[in-house]
């Protein structure tokens, strides 16, 4: 069992429906190391409290691993508009207010930071299985 992810932020964004009218929906939303977390206003609570109990247990995941990037962004009467862009080529909308440290900056940075840790893991390996091996490198040519 793995320990849980650290999180950064904890708040609300608007996510927009991919049905047919598109709606825009509040949602609690965790940034963690490991990616996004949605979780879904259940109805009856005004679902300004993160903490409180408005919000369902159950929760939709967007991983770091399976994200590409954090696109178009646009501000707009007071609204900064964002997309995020998935492996798959789907792309999930969302808006939250202008004002405060801006959501879409903040999931666009930990997911480069999560990339480099990624990649920084990758070359040790590398290195270490070409090690492991018996290549020490010095009679290759550069």
């Amino acid at each position: 069992m793995s320990l849980p992810a650290k999180v950064m932020r904890d708040g609300l964004l608007e996510k927009r429906s991919s049905g047919l009218l598109q709606l825009w929906k509040k949602k609690r939303c965790v940034l963690t190391e490991e990616g996004l977390r949605l979780h879904n206003c259940k109805g009856g609570g005004d679902g300004d409290a993160p903490g409180g109990s408005a919000w369902s247990s159950k929760a939709k995941e967007l991983r770091f691993e399976r994200m590409v990037t954090v696109d178009c962004v646009e501000y707009k009467r007071g609204l900064v508009y964002f997309t995020v862009v998935m492996a798959t080529g789907k792309e999930i909308d969302f808006r939250c207010p202008q004002d405060g440290a801006a959501w879409n900056a903040e999931i666009a940075l930990a997911l480069v930071r999560y990339k480099n840790l990624q990649a920084v893991q990758t070359g040790r390996n590398r290195h270490l299985s070409s090690a492991h091996l018996g290549s020490t490198g010095e009679d290759e040519e550069l």
